[in-house]
């Protein structure tokens, strides 16, 4: 008991991590199974059968490539449009800042149904066509309070006096932003740009509104669900949370180096 009082934290926490990487064991577990029927919830027994031929299933690949796609573009218009305003909030003094600076957070505040049938409702009253575009056009704008908020917070812990410092020795303007302010906010802009391609791959309920006959990834294994889950989604999802994993751990890495490269 003793020793439990002591390291009650360290255990609370380990149990947590545990509670939430159970269903990636659970994923990655099952994409080693070999079903008996459509469905791939009950162990039958051990295969990679659905490892050497993860395309096996029409449509699921072209899906990933499509989500993949879309991910990456909003991710950029997001970051982009994103590091942008949260400079603005920060840096500089307009009329209505109070009012931008609150109303740039509503879509992380409003339920993703609620701006699904907004954006349906303005797209059908504008006649544009559903589909991949009016899917991205979506995307970039749930993002984009993502990139801010992750951007302003690294902006307004950044200290002026390092930009003065640049100025004092004759730094241009563009010379001072892309050699001491970049750097600095360069944190916050990958967490928000990584933030966004997260939400953006995994987005259901606003991109089943505004896709059309689109089927990005997500709403393949919805639609796959209904009708039998193939193992090949759940060897996708290993390999997407795998990926994950490997990117943590080598920023992890590199800023360990950068801190121990630095002078004392």
């Amino acid at each position: 008991m003793r020793w439990l009082r002591r390291n009650l934290v360290t255990v609370l926490g380990l149990l947590t991590l545990a509670y939430l990487l159970l269903p990636n064991v659970v994923v990655t577990v099952f994409s080693f199974n070999n079903p008996s029927g459509r469905f791939n919830y009950a162990w039958q027994e051990f295969s990679l059968d659905a490892w050497k031929d993860p395309c096996g299933v029409a449509d699921l690949c072209g899906s990933l490539a499509l989500s993949l796609q879309i991910a990456l573009w909003a991710t950029l218009g997001a970051t982009l449009l994103g590091a942008a305003i949260a400079f603005a909030l920060v840096r500089y003094r307009f009329r209505a800042r109070g009012a931008v600076n609150s109303l740039i957070f509503m879509p992380m505040a409003m339920p993703e149904i609620v701006m699904a049938a907004s954006l349906l409702a303005l797209f059908l009253n504008m006649g544009v066509e559903l589909g991949f575009w009016t899917i991205l056009i979506a995307h970039v704008m749930f993002c984009l309070s993502f990139v801010v908020a992750a951007v302003k917070a690294r902006v307004l812990s950044m200290d002026p006096r390092l930009e003065e410092a640049a100025r004092d020795l004759y730094a241009s303007p563009v010379q001072t932003f892309l050699r001491v302010t970049l750097p600095i906010a360069a944190p916050g802009i990958a967490a928000g740009a990584l933030l966004s391609f997260a939400l953006s791959f995994d987005d259901f309920i606003i991109t089943n509104f505004n896709s059309g006959n689109t089927v990005t990834f997500p709403m393949f294994v919805w639609g796959s669900a209904q009708r039998g889950t193939p193992v090949q989604i759940n060897v996708i999802g290993t390999a997407m949370f795998v990926i994950a994993v490997l990117v943590v751990l080598a920023a992890q890495i590199v800023g360990n180096r950068r801190k121990k490269a630095q002078p004392k």
